[in-house]
């Protein structure tokens, strides 16, 4: 395999974005239709088009927050609320750096109805590649499960096209929604940064939903 942990930080650069910080909700909103207009890459969403609800995750999949939300609060929302056509639900990708840049790519690179269940894989074995010396190979166990063939992944990883876009996505939303730790969640474009439990996100909706 050509990709290790020293290559993908050659490739894609340095550290792009802060860190994820643990915080309460904001009292900030930001402008909904500018929020819910796509990049570039395109937007992958679940739920029902005309949900009550839009929920807008900033995430990085490098991040030991972020992996708590989909590990605790995210299969109740999507329960409760994406799956019962109430919310719809939109992630976009946060990079911190290019070991993230790189799993990210791997996600979008699988096939379109693989993307959710490869960010599923991506958080729930975090620790088996975010924060080791050869993330690289990690990774490509990891993708060799989900159909990759080790040139496959290789020509993934070589897309600096596609790594561009996804830094785009993170700068986009540094730059015109003020987003810099993660998760970041917009709700109905109300900001919420840092740790959420399931009882605080679904406090945050509930109004919302009978609105």
């Amino acid at each position: 395999m050509s990709f290790s942990r020293r290559h993908l930080f050659s490739v894609f650069g340095a550290a792009l974005l802060t860190g994820a910080v643990s915080g309460a909700a904001h009292a900030q909103a930001v402008n909904m239709a500018e929020l819910a207009k796509p990049g570039p890459l395109g937007d992958k969403i679940q739920g029902d088009e005309k949900a009550p609800v839009t929920i807008v995750e900033y995430a990085s999949l490098t991040c030991p927050h972020c992996e708590h939300f989909h590990a605790t609060v995210y299969p109740v929302l999507k329960k409760n609320y994406i799956d019962t056509g109430k919310v719809r639900f939109i992630f976009r990708e946060f990079p911190r750096d290019p070991v993230d840049i790189g799993a990210f790519m791997l996600a979008r690179c699988a096939p379109a109805d693989k993307y959710f269940p490869m960010v599923d894989v991506l958080f729930d074995q975090q620790k088996n590649w975010a924060f080791t010396k050869d993330a690289a190979k990690q990774l490509l166990m990891i993708a060799k499960q989900a159909g990759f063939t080790e040139e496959s992944f290789d020509k993934c990883l070589s897309d600096k096209k596609l790594a561009g876009e996804i830094r785009d996505v993170g700068k986009r939303a540094y730059e015109q929604f003020k987003v810099d730790s993660t998760p970041t969640i917009f709700i109905n474009g109300q900001v919420f940064r840092g740790e959420m439990t399931p009882e605080g996100i679904e406090k945050a909706i509930a109004p919302m939903v009978k609105g």
